[in-house]
């Protein structure tokens, strides 16, 4: 008999239900420390090739599940996705992703598409559904998405950047051209997410990976708003995990936001944020990615300290602060996802 979504562990540990361990998964999970991966990388040509292509998609996606027993698989895909759909030029290369025409006029913002994802991210879907096939029946499958701000952020300054001074610059000087943009962002976001759920996920991320940089103020401003409008368009459709990198000075609003859980990042201490916020919401975390550059005993004792500070309460989902490292040994991967299951004897 096939296990009800709902029975999984990790929907069970979104609803803050009390159960025998933490289910364990890793943010970037399916990447470039597991030689499996870059096998099938360099098989397909390249990342966009790899990421478009649904039968390389799952396999990469599978891999971590099939090496380790992850409690959940996260599709192997891209948050900018959906700025290449509403026709940005995207270029993935050494130096990570980039936009080479970035968008700072209106009449850029309005030249966007106006996206479904159904006619131009159908490769999501088709992967989505392959990986569901094979996948252990009590393996959750997670989508994902960049939340406004973040792609806002890509769009206006073309790539990743420390200052984002286009992007504060439109936001100060030009903001109904900036509201123009999360507008539309804000749209395509919340569809692509339920078209993700639609065909197969069980529950989504919403990775607002450079809201982080704002203060509070700029912050409900300029991007809380539209993660809320998104988060709102999945509310009943599927459990939704906000997370923001760097984002401790801002847990209450993103406790306020409704989600059903929030991922830490690795520098907020999870034992206080269990103390504050463990009764309204479920808390993913946080180990430090770079913990995993050392040895499988330390990983396991760092993880095992994590879990004791947790102390077992309802909600935790055992991960990493942030995205793992290409550089990790594979065997300390392995360390920290037994760490989980060890807690069940």
């Amino acid at each position: 008999m096939t296990m009800r979504s709902e029975d999984r562990l990790l929907v069970r540990a979104l609803r803050r239900e009390p159960l025998p361990r933490p289910p364990v998964w890793l943010m970037r999970q399916a990447g470039r420390y597991l030689p499996e991966y870059r096998a099938v990388r360099q098989q397909a040509g390249g990342f966009l090739e790899m990421m478009r292509n649904p039968e390389y998609a799952s396999e990469v996606t599978l891999q971590p599940v099939r090496r380790y027993g992850m409690d959940a698989a996260i599709l192997f895909s891209d948050i900018l996705v959906p700025l290449e759909a509403m026709g940005m030029h995207l270029v993935f290369d050494e130096h990570g992703p980039s936009f080479p025409v970035p968008v700072r006029s209106r009449g850029q913002v309005d030249a966007l598409q106006d996206v479904d994802p159904d006619q131009t991210m159908g490769f999501v879907g088709e992967a989505l559904r392959r990986t569901r096939r094979g996948l252990p029946d009590e393996t959750a499958l997670i989508g994902f998405c960049g939340a406004p701000f973040t792609l806002a952020a890509y769009a206006i300054e073309g790539a990743g950047t420390k200052s984002f001074a286009a992007t504060r610059a439109m936001m100060y000087r030009d903001e109904s051209t900036f509201r123009a943009l999360m507008d539309k962002l804000a749209g395509v976001v919340a569809r692509h997410l339920r078209y993700q759920v639609v065909h197969g996920a069980e529950a989504v991320v919403l990775f607002d990976t450079w809201a982080g940089t704002l203060g509070h103020e700029d912050y409900l401003r300029y991007a809380a708003p539209w993660s809320r409008a998104v988060l709102q368009e999945l509310a009943g459709v599927a459990p939704r995990v906000l997370f923001v990198h760097g984002g401790d000075h801002l847990l209450d609003e993103l406790v306020r936001s409704g989600v059903e859980a929030v991922a830490l990042d690795w520098r907020t201490p999870i034992g206080k944020a269990f103390d504050r916020y463990g009764d309204r919401v479920a808390l993913q975390g946080n180990l430090d990615p770079a913990t995993l550059l050392a040895s499988p005993s330390e990983v396991a004792r760092r993880t095992n300290a994590l879990l004791d500070e947790v102390g077992g309460r309802p909600g935790h989902i055992l991960n990493l602060g942030h995205g793992i490292f290409k550089e990790t040994d594979p065997e300390s991967v392995g360390a920290f996802v037994r760490c989980a299951k060890e807690r069940a004897r």
